[in-house]
């Protein structure tokens, strides 16, 4: 009884106070987020510009400057199970001028220094655990860096229940969503770097690469429009994954001696301090 006069009392003085008292807002991880000295947002125009001065003179530069167009390579781990060779396929229907190709018991040294023979700018080996996608190792040609991805939640087209014939060849617009810090910024160019820097609106077609929580989600979709063309909305094609970062390394991939400016030690980082610390 107590309680629930409590409750009418609370009611009765909020309808008394009207529409000047605030709501209250949820609090989440994203709103508690304990700002990160390198987010973009939290930093003077002096660092902003050191940033973009940074991003001017890095590996990814002369791709961002429209010089040249990326040839993607995308490889497995050695005998690859039928999920793995499937996603890799899909992959190259959806990176535009991208081939597919067994590793052959290859190093990745050696996968490295044949790329860069035939003019490849990107490698990507998708690596395997009980017959399921796990890894997904990104290398951008000749200098690097390279990032190291936990993939997991991989659904291919026929797990979606999608037709891979619905996924034209026209480039697609790539959206890079929520990468604040200097390090997400660093994993986003790679990303973006894998596409053509022109896309072809025409085929409708938008890849998006969103992080949350330092989870990269991947979705594919085609824009469609009602008869009367007022109203559009999102038709996912496939696959769908998610990435989480364990290391990033200057240069190509070195397992043994490699300089890497960032790397997951055990199951936590090894400078995390909180759940609501997050580094892209």
């Amino acid at each position: 009884m107590a309680r629930g006069k409590d409750k009418k009392k609370r009611k009765l003085e909020k309808k008394q106070e009207g529409d000047d008292v605030p709501k209250k807002v949820p609090h989440t991880l994203e709103s508690l987020r304990e700002k990160d000295e390198t987010m973009l947002v939290n930093v003077d125009d002096e660092e902003k510009l050191e940033a973009q001065k940074d991003m001017e003179l890095d590996e990814l530069s002369s791709y961002y400057e429209n010089s040249y167009e990326p040839k993607v390579l995308i490889t497995y781990s050695d005998n690859p199970h039928n999920k793995t060779r499937i996603f890799g396929k899909e992959l190259c229907r959806i990176i535009p001028n991208s081939i597919s190709r067994y590793r052959q018991r290859s190093s990745v040294k050696r996968i490295v220094q044949s790329a860069i023979r035939e003019s490849v700018t990107d490698v990507i080996i998708v690596n395997e655990n009980q017959k399921q996608p796990n890894g997904f190792l990104l290398i951008h040609l000749p200098n690097g860096p390279t990032a190291h991805f936990r993939l997991s939640s991989c659904k291919i087209t026929p797990e979606l229940r999608k037709d891979y014939k619905e996924i034209t060849t026209h480039r697609p617009e790539v959206i890079l969503n929520n990468f604040s810090t200097r390090l997400g910024l660093t994993v986003g160019r790679m990303l973006g770097a894998l596409f053509h820097y022109e896309p072809q609106f025409r085929g409708r077609r938008a890849v998006t690469f969103h992080n949350q929580r330092d989870y990269i989600f991947f979705r594919h979709h085609r824009y469609e429009f009602t008869s009367d063309g007022k109203r559009a909305k999102l038709r996912e094609l496939g696959p769908r994954f998610t990435l989480k970062l364990i290391s990033l390394q200057q240069g190509t991939f070195d397992s043994k001696r490699g300089d890497y400016e960032w790397i997951i030690a055990g199951r936590r980082h090894q400078m995390e301090t909180s759940r609501r610390k997050f580094f892209l």
